[in-house]
């Protein structure tokens, strides 16, 4: 059984920074590529970035340069690091996977970033 669960969002200034984390249980985590995503209130889930399983990264236009995905296989973890935070990045934000058609979803954690 596929399980993402992440952890490490909360309240933030603008400018501020955050570390979110998702472990991954059921998979073989090396083998697949890893995404975040955000949903901010009345707006559609949007990606965010992607890790390969060979550690190529991407980013959305609105995220490069302040966020920065890695990965952690030895602990089945992803992470995602954001700086330099701005309101409109207040969000939920989802870890995902996709193995064969399937594709997984986190709980997801609460990002808002307020003064």
């Amino acid at each position: 059984q596929v399980q993402l669960v992440e952890s490490g969002g909360g309240l933030v200034q603008p400018g501020g920074s955050l570390r979110l984390s998702c472990v991954a249980s059921g998979i073989t985590f090396s083998f697949y590529d890893m995404g975040w995503y955000r949903q901010a209130p009345g707006k559609e889930r949007e990606l965010v970035t992607t890790i390969t399983s060979g550690e190529r990264t991407d980013y959305a236009d609105s995220v490069k340069g302040r966020f920065t995905i890695s990965r952690n296989n030895a602990k089945n973890t992803v992470y995602l690091q954001m700086n330099s935070l701005k309101p409109d990045d207040t969000a939920v934000y989802y870890c995902n996977t996709g193995i064969g058609r399937k594709n997984y979803w986190g709980q997801g954690t609460q990002v808002t970033v307020s003064s």
